[in-house]
């Protein structure tokens, strides 16, 4: 089984991501730091570590993908 990817509701459009937020002393455990920018379809994915940033009230807000296309 394959967890689904850890999902962010965030009120800026630009996020940082290092894949180790949550990580005491992080980054050396995580991925380069990159920047997210959220576009017009109100979520973006981070392509190191599939975490998911969705804008709070945005289109994506409490919409759920199914990954498999069901």
């Amino acid at each position: 089984m394959i967890d689904a990817p850890e999902i962010v509701r965030t009120a800026k459009k630009r996020n940082a991501c290092d894949g180790a937020t949550d990580i005491p002393g992080g980054a050396a455990l995580g991925h380069p730091r990159v920047w997210l920018e959220i576009d017009d379809k109100g979520y973006v994915d981070c392509g190191y570590c599939d975490r998911r940033f969705v804008l709070i009230g945005g289109p994506a807000d409490g919409v759920v993908e199914d990954p498999a296309g069901e």
